[in-house]
């Protein structure tokens, strides 16, 4: 008879000093679950290198066991701007070649094939030329999507949409169905403002046709959230496939944010009612011109729920920060909303006065809501964002989706329908059950823990 214990053992020894190679896309959304997702392959024995650009380096202080390598990415002061996101991704993909390619020959040249082999690179999707220098070197790439696979499956889609006239969006079909893709709508498909359009196409079409070439795709989600896009997914991607989220509630208590985390409104949030505050962010990328921001503004402060809102310097186009509130804005809603550059997210919604979530739906922030069981309010702002939208409010109905312009009685109206209405009750009880199934998927013999223990497997064969 077997001994499991035995058995452990030896798969521990097997990957003692096995080192994994990870480099994350310089995007705060995109380096959190890639951090996350190496704190969790040390968990189990690998040693760790993160390989960086210089734009958005990590803060290497904050993960003492892993090796950081920096490498130049070429841009220059007017490049290194995310202002379009699709040309800086495109330009980021082209300068990091050759010295992606230098550094990863210098560890391989330096690894002790004995003692300490490199076992595969982890990639980012988007880092779609990395499958090129992988095998050149003969190395295993895996890839991590930090978006959720229903967004994905729309980005893999593209190409057919646009053959068959979705794209690019026009005004009048706005509100016509996707075929294929329920529950989507037109104005949901994920598409990404960009001076060359054909950067997107570009960008979208090579990270898919990368992937297919890899082997393997992990995703931050979790199967019983997508189980029939799981389904589509591996009847289009014939590769392993990892469901192994969520990331940070393996290491809940672990950051990687760039920003500096303002933690005065823990304290704050601990003088307010449960479930009375209503937390306001809308990521690292957002920006919105000035008339949206103040209509945001009145929308709060016309709503008499207190809130807490994360407003990044720049969140409004051409501000500094809060001067581009409306006058007497502050006087008005006084003890009643706080404010913030940034916030402490997973603990603020980990907070028992934390009652709603008005997010632009990043799938870190919506995964994270989900998991501490806080209803949302809508506002996706572009790319995968629209999709996460949509399901929230439409198949796991879950939120409020603000369909229209930021006008602050529609936010009002919002507010109050997750707050007040017997609609939002509905709401909270749904994603409480969504948030038990979570949970059970992290525990043994659950779904998450059953493909995590399959990648820790698959990445020691190599």
């Amino acid at each position: 008879m077997e001994n499991p214990r035995a058995n452990v053992a030896v798969q521990r020894r097997r990957r003692k000093g096995r080192g994994v190679v990870l480099f994350p896309l310089p995007l705060q959304g995109h380096i959190n679950p890639m951090l996350q997702l190496a704190n969790l392959l040390y968990s189990k024995g690998f040693s760790i290198t993160i390989l960086h650009t210089h734009f958005n380096s990590p803060i290497s202080s904050n993960h003492s066991n892993f090796t950081f390598h920096s490498i130049p990415d070429g841009l220059s002061e007017s490049e290194a701007s995310t202002d379009d996101i699709l040309a800086f991704l495109t330009l980021l993909n082209v300068n990091c070649v050759s010295p992606f390619r230098d550094c990863l020959a210098k560890l391989l040249s330096d690894s002790p094939q004995e003692d300490q082999p490199i076992a595969c690179i982890i990639t980012d999707a988007v880092w779609h030329f990395t499958q090129a220098v992988a095998d050149t070197f003969n190395l295993p790439r895996i890839v991590l999507r930090t978006s959720n696979v229903s967004s994905f499956l729309v980005f893999a889609g593209l190409s057919l949409l646009r053959e068959q006239g979705y794209l690019p969006i026009q005004e009048s079909r706005l509100e016509e169905a996707v075929p294929n893709l329920p529950p989507l709508k037109v104005k949901d498909i994920a598409v990404i403002d960009t001076r060359n359009p054909e950067d997107f196409y570009g960008l979208i079409s090579s990270m898919v046709k990368e992937i297919k070439g890899s082997s393997g795709l992990i995703w931050n989600s979790v199967e019983e959230l997508e189980q029939s896009e799981m389904i589509k997914l591996g009847q289009d991607f014939p590769i392993p496939l990892f469901t192994i989220g969520p990331f940070h509630s393996y290491f809940p208590a672990s950051s990687s944010s760039l920003l500096t985390q303002d933690q005065s409104c823990l304290s704050w949030l601990n003088t307010r009612a449960p479930k009375s505050v209503l937390y306001v962010s809308f990521g690292s990328l957002a920006k919105f011109n000035e008339t949206e921001f103040k209509e945001i503004a009145w929308g709060l402060a016309n709503s008499n729920q207190h809130f807490l809102w994360v407003i990044r310097p720049g969140l409004a186009r051409g501000s500094e920060w809060l001067e581009t509130l409306p006058d007497g804005f502050l006087e008005m809603v006084g003890e009643r909303g706080h404010i913030v550059k940034w916030a402490p997210q997973q603990e603020v919604l980990a907070h028992p006065a934390t009652g709603g979530f008005w997010t632009h739906n990043g799938w870190n922030s919506t995964l994270e809501s989900i998991c501490e069981g806080v209803p949302m309010i809508c506002s996706p702002c572009f790319g995968d964002q629209k999709v996460n939208a949509r399901y929230v409010s439409h198949v796991w109905k879950i939120g409020v989706h603000l369909e229209n312009r930021m006008e602050r009685v529609e936010i009002d109206k919002g507010i109050k329908k997750l707050f007040v209405e017997t609609e939002g009750e509905e709401m909270r009880q749904r994603i409480m059950h969504l948030k038990e199934k979570v949970d059970l998927s992290l525990r043994q013999g659950g779904s998450s823990h059953q493909a995590l223990e399959s990648l820790i497997n698959y990445i020691s064969s190599f």
